[in-house]
């Protein structure tokens, strides 16, 4: 069964990084299924709703640069993580590779 709720997530150089944890769902699912789908919804109720889905292969990247890169990213976009640090061991990121995307309204 799709595991489907909101994430926080970077799009960089093509590719998506999403944060997780250890003991959630997402994380137990893809070391059995590297299969993901992701949505990106933007509503505003004077514009026209648009948005973006994606398809692609998840890797689980738990340390050396690529975690860094992803972290310092994170770090600099969201406060939550300033608020409350972690660093490589504690929690991975997702990192997905799109091979399919399908987008509504974007210009």
């Amino acid at each position: 069964m799709p595991h489907v709720v909101p994430v926080c997530y970077i799009y960089r150089a093509g590719k998506l990084r999403i944060a997780i944890d250890y003991a959630s769902r997402k994380y137990h699912n893809l070391l059995t299924n590297d299969k993901v789908g992701f949505v990106v919804d933007v509503y505003k109720p004077s514009r026209e709703l648009r948005g973006m889905l994606v398809q692609g292969k998840a890797k689980i990247v738990e340390s050396g640069p690529e975690f860094r890169e992803a972290y310092r990213l994170f770090y600099k976009k969201f406060s939550w993580v300033r608020a409350d640090p972690w660093k490589e061991g504690d929690a991975p990121f997702i990192k997905v590779e799109p091979t399919s995307k399908a987008s509504w309204s974007l210009g």
